[in-house]
């Protein structure tokens, strides 16, 4: 009786076995087929993100004695060489390039409109962000609104907010603190004068526009000649900004700092940071779709590309993880053990052996792997 059988060690260099065709058994006796050995497929994730290897597809191979089993092969049918670079792992989102939020200039109540600024201007400390009866109404940074006639006497953030200001201006003799005093006073009486306002050395809610830096001019709410009360105009920030309605299935995958890049309507790329991760979740429904997300907010350098666009919508790829100076080889070099876990088949002349691995981050079709050395030759099963 001659029985044909595939080797176990070139069953595993194929990852598949194949049955032989040659019935087996006794001449006179009932005939017998080998059974044949099912290939398990194994499904790699990572991250909690569920990223799925596919191609890691083999049959449990036992790695053996220390070092690994070598075994007489064909010629692999594909080879990759294990190298050294840095993982990164990406996702690619839809946003809305601008400049954020709009806020609204109320008028001071009393006078006629004698000078706006165009839309798109971007307005400085201590510029006029619009007239009223030729008296300026200009611009303070600051992050506390007036809400009350700042005078001698006067304490609070808000007095320390317009001498941080005045100080920038160039007015000195007082000291930055949160006192309004005789000192205080006289700063006030001189920059009043110099801007050609009635000089009272006090400054009430509604003779300054404060904002937190420059600001730029979105839209005009009123005209010229028109009554300054109400809407005067609209503006933003003058930092260009990315709005991206994140599902909340990927918010664990942003975080404040990480980095972006922004590809514009023309193709070109641009590079930004995340800013902020809104906690506050919107529900919105279309086409009978149900979508919840929150507000990711990416701030962009204007380094000229932008200048095209005040608005447009961008296709955004977030950097959620990177993984630098590691091992990588492609995610079908794996292959599964029987002892459990992951190993690589090496390439070693005209034989190979199997090398168990520790796997790492998944990205880019390659996996992060420790157990293989540099530069050796694996398997990719094809």
């Amino acid at each position: 009786m001659t029985e044909t059988r595939e080797t176990e060690a070139e069953g595993a260099a194929r990852h598949t076995v194949d049955a032989p065709h040659d019935e087996i058994g006794p001449p006179d006796g009932p005939v017998r087929r080998p059974r044949r050995r099912r290939a398990v497929r194994t499904a790699a994730a990572t991250g909690g993100a569920a990223l799925l290897a596919a191609a890691v597809a083999a049959t449990a191979i036992g790695v053996g004695g220390e070092g690994g089993t070598a075994v007489a092969v064909r010629t692999p049918p594909a080879t990759a060489t294990v190298e050294r670079t840095t993982l990164t792992e990406t996702k690619e989102v839809d946003g809305t390039l601008g400049y954020g939020d709009t806020a609204t200039v109320t008028g001071r109540g009393q006078g006629t409109i004698t000078w706006l600024p165009a839309p798109g201007a971007t307005i400085t400390r201590g510029r006029a962000v619009y007239s009223a009866d030729a008296d300026r109404v200009p611009l303070l940074y600051g992050v506390t609104p007036l809400y009350r006639i700042l005078q001698n006497g006067i304490e609070g953030r808000d007095v320390r907010m317009l001498e941080q200001n005045l100080a920038k201006l160039g007015y000195d003799g007082f000291t930055v603190d949160d006192e309004f005093t005789w000192a205080t006073r006289e700063a006030v009486e001189e920059w009043q004068d110099d801007l050609g306002l009635k000089v009272t050395g006090q400054i009430a809610p509604g003779d300054v526009v404060v904002h937190d830096g420059p600001l730029r001019i979105a839209e005009l709410k009123a005209a010229l000649g028109g009554q300054a009360a109400g809407p005067v105009l609209t503006y933003t920030g003058t930092t260009r900004e990315v709005t991206i309605p994140l599902d909340v299935a990927d918010q664990h995958l942003v975080r404040k700092g990480i980095k972006a890049s922004v590809e514009l309507p023309d193709g070109a790329t641009v590079q930004g940071t995340v800013t902020s991760v809104g906690k506050v979740a919107t529900e919105t429904t279309t086409q009978d779709e149900t979508t919840t997300t929150v507000d990711v907010v990416v701030s962009v350098r204007d380094d000229g590309e932008l200048k095209t666009y005040d608005t447009a919508p961008v296709d955004v790829t977030i950097v959620s993880a990177k993984r630098e100076d590691v091992l990588v080889v492609p995610v079908g070099a794996l292959v599964a053990l029987a002892e459990g876990g992951y190993g690589v088949q090496v390439v070693e002349g005209p034989a190979t052996r199997y090398v168990a691995v520790e796997t790492g981050m998944f990205a880019d079709g390659k996996v992060e792997v420790t157990g293989v050395d540099e530069d050796a030759t694996v398997v990719v099963p094809s």
